[in-house]
This record gives C-alpha cells, sequence and structure tokens, in this order.
C-alpha cells in the first residue's frame, strides 16, 4: 500500500456524506486536505477536525454547475504553492426522480452533466498534467450504478459520461505514474442517496478512497465500495487484482 503522508489529496463535495468521511480518513493516513464545497462555511468543522490530527487543510467554495467558478477554484488552489497528487472527485447531484420521465426538461442533463461530468472532467484536466509532470498522481472519480431507470436519466447519463471519460483518459496514462479510477459508492443514506438506501455512508469507506493507495499497475478500473465494506485501507489494497 502506498504511503501518502504529507501529500495533497483534493476532495470534492467534502462538506457532509461520504465526502467528508473520504477527507478524514485520508488526514488519518497523513494526508493533507483540500476540502471543496458551495461555502467555506459548510467545511469549516471538517478542516478544524482534520487539524487537529496533524494534517494541514484549505478549504475552497465553488458551484460545480457554474464551470467559471470551477476553473477559478483550480486557478485559486494552484495559488496555494502546493502539488495536488491525490484527486477524490466526490460530489455529485442527484437534480430530480422524474415518476413522468417523459417529461424529464432539458435543465435535468445540462444541470446534471456540469456537477456530474463537466466539473470533475475540468478539474482532471487542470491537474492531470502537472501530476505527469512530476511523474506521480491518483484520480478517483465517483460513479453510479444506476441503471435502466429513466426516471433518473439526467443523473445516469451524466455519470456514465464520466465513465467513459476516466476510462479513456486511464488508457493513455500508462508510464506516467498517475492514475485514474472509478468508484462507485453503492446505495448509501446519504442526502443524495435518501433514507430508505440500505447502506450506511461509513459503509464506503475505505472502498472510494482505496484507488488512492494503490500501484501504478491498478488504472481505469472500478472499485465498487461495498465489496471493501468493514476492511481496513491496508486490507481493502491487499484485495484487490
Amino acid at each position: 500500500m502506498l504511503d501518502l503522508k504529507g501529500k495533497w489529496a483534493l476532495v470534492t463535495g467534502a462538506s457532509r456524506g461520504i465526502g467528508r468521511l473520504a477527507a478524514k480518513k485520508m488526514a488519518e493516513q497523513g494526508c493533507n486536505l483540500i476540502l471543496q464545497s458551495r461555502s467555506v462555511e459548510h467545511t469549516a468543522s471538517l478542516e478544524e477536525e482534520i487539524k487537529a490530527l496533524g494534517s494541514d487543510c484549505k478549504s475552497f467554495a465553488a458551484d460545480l454547475n457554474d464551470i467559471p467558478t470551477v476553473l477559478k477554484m483550480c486557478e485559486d488552489i494552484d495559488a496555494l504553492g502546493v502539488d495536488v497528487d491525490i484527486i477524490l472527485n466526490n460530489a455529485g447531484l442527484q437534480i430530480a426522480y422524474r415518476t413522468d420521465y417523459y417529461k424529464t426538461p432539458a435543465e435535468d442533463y445540462t444541470v446534471s452533466f456540469n456537477v456530474n461530468t463537466i466539473a470533475p472532467a475540468m478539474i482532471c484536466y487542470h491537474f492531470l498534467p502537472k501530476m505527469i509532470d512530476r511523474g506521480f498522481g491518483r484520480i478517483v472519480n465517483t460513479t453510479s450504478g444506476i441503471d435502466k431507470e429513466p426516471e433518473q436519466a439526467g443523473y445516469s447519463a451524466a455519470k456514465a459520461a464520466l465513465d467513459k471519460i476516466t476510462k479513456d483518459m486511464a488508457s493513455r496514462l500508462g508510464g506516467t505514474g498517475v492514475t485514474m479510477n472509478l468508484t462507485d459508492p453503492g446505495w448509501c443514506r446519504t442526502d443524495l442517496g435518501g433514507p430508505n438506501a440500505p447502506n450506511a455512508p461509513e459503509s464506503a469507506i475505505p472502498g472510494v478512497i482505496v484507488g488512492a493507495f494503490t500501484d501504478d499497475s491498478v488504472n481505469g478500473q472500478i472499485f465498487h465500495a461495498q465489496d471493501f465494506a468493514g476492511m481496513t485501507i491496508e486490507e481493502a489494497v491487499k484485495s484487490i487484482k
């Protein structure tokens, strides 16, 4: 398992749910954190928790539906003068559940693609060249197992597009020291998943971050987080073939 102590990890959607849990677990492994949410006030308490663990932490605000704001956030992160070696594109938006799905509005697609596809893609494109130049980087993009549900067409289509971007980009990263992988947290009781989901958010840890700790041979894969539920991060990494 890779030792990531002292490396900087960017976690989007870090204010709550799985993103918050993932950020804290990364800090427990010695990583410094860059936290994204829509307001720095939303991550203030988490920033304090992470610093109490001995890691450095910075918070940034960006609305992922506003792509120019996302690009500005990336530039502001550059201004920190640190190397972003790990990205967990955790943030996601399920805009609506359309029972009358033949009346799905175009906005379901435009907003869903901005938040779930374009924003994470722009973050990847911004930091990937720097990772390649340094010869190290780990990117984990969050996908979804939703399938054959036209009621959630905007969300599932946006995640499918992110899958394609991730796998295509991963195919060009061999030998660079940089990897891109996907993770599916499973249906969890988060604000997005709702109260009727079968899995606690904690069950997605360590599965959603395992791709950050694997070696260069693990690239372009999808990690189903529930397969690692109950494991330590060390056990999870060891189980990957």
